[in-house]
Formats: structure tokens, sequence, C-alpha cells
């Protein structure tokens, strides 16, 4: 009775850790941001900057600009107590958030006013944007980013 009890337990054990690392990687946005492309030098090649760039200023350049620099009060509320758009292109707080927090944010919007894109953008889409963002961000910004996350 007692190596039934120590087999199930550790086949407990290992149920558990197999389901563990399962829902790590559900969780996970799939790119490997320690990952370096030879070209770029950062997570993302320059392939994906192309499309990102293409679907920045088709979808989100209306609001953030066309090279992501937001609009100039950006920190000042509007009459409706709304932030304005911020800047994406590291001068605002985009680089203080994983990339996992930035995809849900174009995938689900924010209170402010972002609308969700999710339904509109797929997740290699949405990356891609992510990644001409990013482009956009000067090295210690882009280094403090991928240090911190």
């Amino acid at each position: 009775m007692l190596n039934k009890c120590k087999e199930f337990k550790l086949v407990l054990r290992g149920s558990l850790t197999i389901l563990a690392l399962l829902l790590l990687q559900a969780c996970s946005d799939g790119v490997d941001v320690q990952h370096q492309d030879s070209q770029t030098q950062r997570w993302y090649s320059l392939a994906q900057v192309a499309q990102g760039k293409e679907i920045f200023i088709e979808n989100c350049a209306v609001c953030h600009g066309r090279a992501a620099q937001a609009t100039k009060n950006w920190r000042v509320p509007n009459e409706h107590g709304k932030y304005p758009t911020p800047p994406l292109n590291g001068t605002a707080h985009a680089w203080h958030h994983p990339l996992n927090m930035l995809i849900d944010t174009i995938e689900n919007g924010t209170k402010g006013g972002m609308p969700a894109w999710k339904s509109q953008l797929n997740k290699q889409q949405i990356t891609a944007t992510i990644a001409w963002i990013e482009s956009h961000w000067p090295e210690p910004i882009y280094q403090a980013w991928k240090k911190r996350h």
C-alpha cells in the first residue's frame, strides 16, 4: 500500500509539473525577447518591421502619428479627463511594459480610449506592429526594456 501511495504521488507531481508548463506556454506570447536577430540585433526581424510599418500607418497613425510621436500635449488630460494618445517612439511609457502586455493592450484596448484591435488584427500582425514601434526606440531605451522584461 505504501508503494502505491508513493507511486500515486510521483504520478500526480509529474502531471502537475506538465500542467504548469503547459499553462506557462499558453500564457506566453511566443516571442523570445532575449533572441537577437542578426540584422536588427533585437528580437524582431526587418521583415516584421516592414510589415508592422504598413499595419501601423493603416490602423494606428491616425491617433499615434505616422512616426509614433503622438500629440504635443499628451501628458495633459482633455476636457473629458482622458489623456491624449501617448507617443510610442520611446519617449513615453510603452517601454515600461512587457511584450505580452503590449499585445494585450492592442488586442483589448484601454479604458482611456484606445480601441480593441483583436477582431481586425491577428497576433502575428500585432507582434509585427510592435516590432515597428520598438524599431523607433533608441538603443538605451530598448536595452532597458529588454533587461526589465
